[in-house]
């Protein structure tokens, strides 16, 4: 592969920079316009559910299509169906029709496409890659991502405050279509099966058996999920904490949320630098999973706000450390032909983690103290770890993913 990969490389990410980014502008407007409009907690609730659980639920099937089909038409196909879907939704609401249900139903069938999208981007990631350059470029796509996040809520605002919600459907119209255009220009290579195609549900039911049969990339997905799950919570829950132990100023929110993001970015960044140096992925990802149990449980001993809020900082820099080599290992040794499913049932672990840790540790933190829910999951997730590499199958699996990248 010549250094052609470059180019399409950034020509790819550009695309899908850009159409990130209308989709994130949507996601801020759309629940704050809720909160205006409906002051409503439940309507909120019901906002995050459409906009969650279809990519959930629909990934799973996704990584089957990517598997069967051209991965650069899924991402297409799905990008364009997004823009058809929000423009119908702003016309709609233009014409003076924007019942709530219209916009669940569009939250809806837009995360029902993403769950048809991200599996097809992380398996055609390997085709226009090559392999010694995969941990890069995932660590530069995860900082490009968490940029992202520090720059659409100030488009949002703007854009919301000043013209309303219409206009932001009207925008990721525009950079879905810019993300379209720019795919078209990237050469794919057709992808080989090494099986011959079976019938769709013969497909999924042989990439359950993959998961099942392959430990080291059942153990690197359990490792990832025990980390989002048992940290999901006290990330959502650092906001409640600042509120009742360091008090209700409002740039004490903002700095936290600050230092989340920035983390996030650091993290990203730093992979993308030295990642590819680090031979022995799989005890980073231990390691840094063992360092955010810690930290957890810092943020539930914490006294200063300060030290908080590093502790924020630091624990996603280790996400980023956990996460990129994760993504990294699967598609390094995940073959070709079971990558998009792999991916898909990836994509479960990403999307239900965080929401099923809220259902489950946010209601012990309106009976207990933040910081005693914060010390658990702390605890739990140590213990978990623990648990998990005590186990001499984990141990030989996850040692087996190592000897392979070395």
């Amino acid at each position: 592969m010549s250094d052609r990969w470059k180019r399409n490389l950034l020509v790819f990410l550009g695309g899908q920079t850009v159409s990130s980014l209308g989709s994130m502008v949507v996601g801020y407007a759309v629940m704050w316009h809720l909160t205006v409009e409906t002051g409503s907690a439940a309507v909120l609730t019901l906002s995050v559910a459409a906009g969650m659980l279809p990519q959930a639920v629909v990934s799973v099937f996704g990584g089957v299509w990517a598997d069967r089909h051209s991965r650069k038409l899924l991402i297409i196909g799905a990008d364009s169906a997004i823009a058809v879907a929000t423009l119908v939704l702003a016309l709609l609401m233009l014409s003076g029709v924007g019942d709530l249900w219209m916009i669940f139903v569009a939250m809806a069938v837009r995360s029902a496409l993403a769950g048809i999208q991200g599996p097809a981007v992380n398996a055609m990631l390997p085709q226009i890659v090559p392999a010694e350059h995969l941990m890069r470029v995932n660590g530069a796509q995860q900082t490009i991502q968490s940029g992202m996040m520090l720059f659409a809520p100030a488009v949002a605002a703007a854009v919301y405050a000043s013209t309303g919600i219409v206009a932001v459907f009207f925008i990721d119209v525009v950079t879905a279509a810019a993300g379209v255009l720019l795919l078209l220009l990237v050469p794919v290579a057709r992808m080989v099966r090494s099986t011959e195609p079976v019938s769709y549900f013969g497909d999924l039911l042989a990439g359950v058996r993959y998961v099942k049969g392959n430990a080291s990339v059942r153990w690197v997905m359990g490792l990832v999920a025990v980390v989002m799950f048992m940290a999901g919570a006290p990330a959502h829950l650092t906001p409640l904490m600042i509120t009742r132990s360091f008090g209700e100023e409002v740039w004490m929110l903002s700095v936290n949320e600050l230092f989340w993001s920035v983390g996030m970015v650091v993290g990203g960044a730093m992979m993308a630098v030295f990642g590819p140096r680090v031979k022995r992925r799989v005890r980073l990802m231990v390691a840094a999973s063992v360092g955010v149990g810690v930290l957890v449980i810092g943020l539930g001993v914490s006294t200063d706000f300060w030290v908080f809020s590093v502790a924020g900082l630091v624990i996603c820099v280790l996400f980023q450390t956990l996460l990129v080599p994760a993504a990294t290992v699967l598609q390094e040794q995940v073959e070709e032909s079971m990558r998009g499913r792999v991916f898909g049932f990836y994509g479960i672990v990403m999307s239900v983690s965080m929401p099923v840790s809220m259902i489950v540790f946010g209601p012990l933190a309106d009976r207990f103290a933040v910081e005693s829910v914060m010390v658990l999951a702390g605890v739990l997730l140590l213990g978990c770890l623990i648990g998990m590499l005590a186990l001499g199958s984990a141990r030989r699996s996850l040692a087996t993913v190592d000897a392979a990248a070395a």
